[in-house]
């Protein structure tokens, strides 16, 4: 059966990503090979909490895996992992580490806003970054729904909405100011801004985000605001004053109903 052609903003970050998959090899070997720390600043997990610490017996899936660090902590704390990314060249990355550190993932070159599995397959799924930015959550939340079994959990990091409407239109760093409509906010191209250009990220504002996930059958049970834990640790378009004043990232932990 032929595979159904990406969307426009998938194909373009399938692009993006495979262009730049080199800068993160040396990343993505380290965490490999590293306890488990989350977002930019690399909070720490017994603050974070973003995987369960016993994972035995679960069917867990990694939505928009890059190079794979996050399915295999997961592994290592007991569950039987599918890992799912859209670019070819973070994938080759995630095959070599797996076949290098001996650990067993499932990985495949799909979309998180369409995994081949059936409804109710999954105890488990989880995104840092990933499809939590790069897919478009009116899509891959109802989709992660429809592969979770009632009761089952999705939790997943990605920006803060501040941190976007903060960002100056040209794509330097963030500022102190309002550059954007809270109201309505979705889609965010960079393909074209003056400086580091990129993909299609997405976003919403957090009633937004409840209403989503009401709408698809979640209960919330967390949501956690990251900041950066000195002023002077900057990271990529977020200044590390801004993020020690304002947050920088989010956290949203999920029950399926």
């Amino acid at each position: 059966m032929t595979a159904e052609p990406l969307p426009e903003h998938a194909a373009e970050n399938a692009r993006y990503w495979d262009g730049m998959a080199d800068q993160w090899v040396a990343p993505g070997e380290r965490a490999w090979s590293a306890e488990p720390t989350w977002g930019s600043w690399g909070a720490p997990d017994d603050e974070v909490r973003l995987l369960p610490d016993d994972m035995t017996g679960l069917r867990a899936i990694e939505l928009g895996c890059g190079t794979g660090y996050v399915s295999a902590w997961m592994v290592r704390r007991g569950a039987e992992v599918v890992g799912v990314d859209v670019s070819a060249e973070q994938l080759a990355t995630a095959r070599r580490l797996r076949a290098e550190h001996g650990v067993e993932i499932d990985l495949r070159q799909e979309s998180a806003e369409a995994v081949s599995e059936p409804d109710a397959s999954f105890d488990f799924a989880v995104s840092e970054y990933g499809a939590a930015i790069w897919c478009d959550p009116y899509v891959w939340v109802p989709e992660a729904a429809r592969l979770l079994k009632p009761g089952g959990r999705l939790h997943f990091l990605g920006n803060h909405p501040l941190a976007m409407v903060c960002t100056p239109l040209d794509g330097s760093p963030a500022e102190a100011t309002l550059h954007r409509d809270w109201r309505g906010m979705h889609r965010f191209d960079w393909r074209d801004v003056e400086i580091d250009p990129g993909g299609l990220e997405f976003n919403l504002g957090i009633a937004a985000w409840m209403h989503l996930f009401r709408d698809a059958g979640f209960v919330v049970e967390d949501h956690l605001e990251l900041h950066a834990p000195d002023p002077g640790q900057d990271r990529d378009a977020v200044p590390g004053w801004w993020a020690a004043r304002f947050p920088a990232e989010q956290v949203w932990k999920l029950r399926r109903a």
